[in-house]
């Protein structure tokens, strides 16, 4: 019996114990992916609304034409190499970017120039403004000063009032606040790159003087204003042009004699004024 109990095999075993809590980790790869291709996609979208028409453009050319040196692609275009039916060679739609990058038209720039232009103008008159405020020189005469922007530019108008003239009556002779009043506006002016262009004006009463009329006393008044602002500190070359038109443009049309149309009128001129006024003087082409 001994004998056969030695002979037995052994009973062996085996457990196995299954964790509870892991389930795989596959899920947390895929939602890694997801997250970051959800980063990516938001970078890229902010990114984009950022970007100008000509980057928009400059991105589109190199996805079709991808190139260490502008315009020489290294292989053949996907639709050439493997005929039709292979991938797309069109730009990428980029929100309405051109689908190559082009010069900007003369006209472009042009208006882009025109704006710019306009925008310095305007600030140009705050600063005017502002120095009217500050300045009592100026302030306590500010009911006199007339600024408005116009087709040819930022006009500035320094006109008589009753008891407050800027010359004496029939004289081009300036006041001594009339002077004060355009050496301040000088020395604001003078800052622009913009020539000016500065004209006189008189009442409709008649001038009664032999040789002497209200245009010769427009044009001397408009001279003595130009002396009066070089004086100021403007260079004397950015005078583009002087003039006097007498009682011809009213600044008061139902009141041909009212004081205020007595004045002299300085317009820091925009390039298209003084690209016409430089024309003018040009010679007319031969008809014959």
């Amino acid at each position: 019996m001994a004998g056969l109990q030695d002979k037995k095999q052994p009973i062996v075993i085996k457990k196995i114990v299954k964790n509870a809590g892991h389930h795989g980790g596959s899920w947390k790869v895929a939602f890694a992916d997801f997250a970051t291709a959800m980063m990516a996609f938001f970078l890229t979208l902010w990114l984009m609304g950022g970007t100008s028409d000509q980057q928009k453009a400059a991105i589109s050319e190199y996805f079709q034409n991808p190139s260490a040196v502008a315009g020489t692609a290294q292989t053949p275009p996907a639709s050439e190499a493997i005929g039709p039916g292979g991938p797309s060679t069109s730009a990428i739609d980029l929100e309405g970017a051109l689908e190559l990058y082009q010069e900007p038209t003369a006209e472009a720039v042009d208006e882009l120039a025109e704006r710019r232009e306009q925008e310095r103008l305007e600030d140009l008159k705050r600063q005017l403004e502002e120095r009217i405020e500050q300045t009592p020189s100026l302030k306590d005469f500010k009911d006199q000063l007339l600024l408005d922007i116009t087709p040819e530019g930022l006009r500035i108008q320094v006109v008589d009032r009753e008891n407050r003239p800027m010359f004496d009556l029939g004289s081009a002779e300036l006041r001594n606040y009339t002077a004060v009043i355009l050496r301040e506006i000088a020395a604001i002016i003078s800052s622009a790159p913009n020539r000016i262009s500065i004209s006189g004006h008189t009442d409709a009463r008649p001038y009664l003087r032999r040789n002497y009329s209200n245009w010769e006393l427009s044009a001397d008044r408009a001279n003595a204003a130009r002396r009066a602002l070089i004086d100021g500190g403007l260079a004397g070359d950015k005078v583009g042009r002087v003039v006097g038109l007498a009682s011809n443009v009213p600044y008061d049309q139902a009141d041909p004699l009212n004081p205020i149309n007595r004045r002299i009128s300085i317009i820091v001129m925009n390039k298209r004024t003084e690209d016409a006024i430089r024309k003018e003087g040009m010679a007319l082409p031969d008809e014959g």
